[in-house]
């Protein structure tokens, strides 16, 4: 069982931001991590990019190509976890696509992600009735196979959260990923029902990118994930983005916290 992730639950709320591996650069992104830590990241998604990204918006999708015009792979990624875990101790989680874990060798790619020093991994485009396959190699590595859960059907979230690792990522709204002026899902609900079948924490991701609606869904759940504002961040000041990415945190994670 992976003690790294509920134990940065086990301090407040969470907050959670996402990156692109590889966007603008390796060695940028491996600074972000460094810099995020410091900031009070609680844990950090790390995403292995992909050509056909289905749940992330232009920015994010805009993001996966700039990693893949650098020829990124996959290797690179874990090579830089590698060294990322002789300095840091915040825990990392793998966001991509089924694709690149299946095109790499699903057992391959577990122990791989395991042995450089990964918590967890979410594919958002692995539905709950498709996932053991990928859950079994997960478990066998002790790396938490994070489930999604949207605002759907009751008795769905219910069986997602029966089997549910590390944390339970809701997702705010229906569509892809980017920021959202409003939300209005009724998360109080989705996390209720989460918790009537395990004491799991549940964050809350999609659409968050101000401190004030960081707080919102704090208030509702046990965090917040943020993904497109961080990226964007990164996309304007390419290189230079570390300080401002940096401050972003802190805002964030303070706002959580209040």
């Amino acid at each position: 069982m992976n003690k790294r992730i509920p134990e940065a639950f086990g301090n407040g709320k969470a907050f959670i931001p996402f990156i692109t591996c590889g966007d603008p650069d390796l060695e940028t992104t491996e600074l972000l991590v460094y810099e995020m830590e410091k900031a009070g990241a609680d844990i950090i998604e790390l995403g292995i990019p992909f050509s056909d990204p289905t749940a992330e918006g232009p920015v994010i999708q805009e993001a996966n190509i700039r990693a893949l015009s650098n020829g990124i792979t996959t290797d690179d990624i874990l090579a830089m976890v590698s060294r990322i875990r002789q300095k840091a101790q915040v825990p990392l989680v793998f966001m991509t696509y089924a694709n690149v874990v299946y095109s790499y060798g699903i057992q391959r790619f577990m122990k791989r992600a395991a042995e450089v020093g990964m918590d967890g991994l979410i594919l958002p485009d692995v539905p709950f009735e498709e996932k053991k396959e990928f859950q079994v190699a997960a478990d066998a590595e002790g790396l938490a196979f994070i489930s999604l859960i949207a605002p759907t059907s009751h008795d769905r979230i219910r069986r997602i959260a029966k089997e549910a690792d590390g944390f339970v990522y809701c997702v705010s709204s229906l569509g892809v990923t980017g920021t959202r002026s409003e939300i209005t899902t009724d998360i109080q609900s989705m996390v209720r029902l989460v918790k009537e079948e395990q004491d799991i924490p549940c964050a809350v991701g999609f659409g968050i990118s101000t401190p004030q609606q960081a707080k919102q869904m704090a208030n509702q759940s046990d965090g917040a994930i943020v993904g497109s504002a961080i990226v964007k961040i990164c996309a304007q000041y390419g290189r230079e983005c570390v300080p401002y990415v940096s401050e972003y945190v802190k805002n964030m994670k303070e706002a959580v916290r209040a």
